[in-house]
């Protein structure tokens, strides 16, 4: 059995490892259908990811490829938030654009 804390929204995660400024750019980001896990494209922003998912999207113009590595509990500092995913292609989120 999965346990429930370790899943968490997609839209709410992308938001604590800061690759967008809020929730609302996430969730337009996978409604558009920019955002695949697991190599299978999703388009509700309520669908649950944990450790071990990979995430593929674009974002400002680059393809991003990151593997979850943990949930986290808030929207910390960008120190915070890059040890929640490992890049495995792209780049990491900007620290003042976060």
């Amino acid at each position: 059995m999965v346990d429930t804390h370790d899943r968490l929204r997609i839209d709410k995660w992308l938001w604590q490892a800061r690759f967008v400024k809020s929730r609302p750019l996430a969730v337009t980001l996978i409604s558009g259908g920019h955002l695949r896990v697991n190599g299978q494209k999703v388009i509700k922003p309520g669908r649950a990811v944990g450790p071990g998912d990979v995430l593929t999207f674009a974002l400002h113009g680059q393809v991003r490829v990151v593997r979850i590595l943990a949930c986290g509990t808030r929207r910390g500092p960008a120190s915070e938030a890059a040890t929640l995913y490992e890049l495995i292609e792209g780049r990491a989120p900007e620290t003042e654009n976060a």
